[in-house]
């Protein structure tokens, strides 16, 4: 169940929003001021999205989100502005400083809804895409953005064919790579290579790797493959 924080200080759009949310299936806390909204986030579990009035008392809405959108604990939580149609000039600031969406009253809660869905997916889908990018067997993790390499935490220097070779096997834990599956993951279909050439890589990756070369497995005859 997805968790909503509603920051709204007219009680009648808060029973509104609160109902409508509830009915979708979602699980909302409200409170009426930015300074309760801190507390919230600071004492509660975390929302997985934020539905934030600009006009408020005390704490502007803009304040809130820059507050928000500034610290790395809550950066990662999307915030949809509620606003007027006089707040133009708020509401991109609001975009400008990482708010994901807006809307405008007065509103209509279904539309509310398919807006709060929308979000909620593509945080999802960017979460799903993130983990997509780390790759982590065991001790070892494989940043395919950062073409980064670390065992046990400790930064492992390797050479483009080398990360291309580490990153194939590890997409399939278990599972055995030929020499060719291996040479086609670095130079693609047509590159000619001898199996002495991958079996030296290997030999390297595993130098470098120090005491978890041993997650790099041999099947004779084969080819290699990384332990599950």
């Amino acid at each position: 169940m997805s968790t909503v924080l509603l920051i709204e200080d007219e009680e009648d759009i808060t029973e509104l929003i609160s109902y409508h949310a509830q009915k979708e299936g979602y699980k909302i806390s409200a409170v009426g001021s930015g300074e309760d909204a801190i507390t919230h986030l600071t004492s509660e579990e975390l929302p997985d999205l934020i539905l934030l009035d600009l006009m408020l008392p005390g704490m502007t809405g803009i304040d809130i989100c820059r507050t928000l959108k500034a610290n790395p604990k809550w950066v990662h939580i999307p915030v949809i502005m509620v606003s007027a149609k006089n707040e133009e000039s708020d509401v991109v600031r609001g975009l400008e400083i990482g708010a994901e969406d807006y809307i405008e009253k007065p509103f209509s809660p279904k539309v509310l809804m398919v807006r709060i869905k929308k979000v909620l997916d593509r945080q999802t889908e960017q979460v799903t895409e993130n983990e997509k990018k780390i790759k982590i067997v065991g001790d070892l993790k494989i940043d395919t953005i950062k073409r980064e390499v670390k065992y046990k935490n400790k930064k492992i220097d390797l050479t483009y064919s080398e990360f291309q070779a580490l990153e194939k096997m590890a997409e399939k834990p278990g599972w055995v790579f030929t020499r060719i599956q291996i040479v086609q993951a670095i130079h693609g279909n047509s590159y000619i290579t001898t199996d002495r050439t991958v079996d030296v890589m290997i030999v390297g990756i595993r130098k470098k790797l120090g005491e978890g070369s041993s997650i790099i497995e041999t099947v004779r005859g084969v080819g290699y493959r990384i332990k599950e």
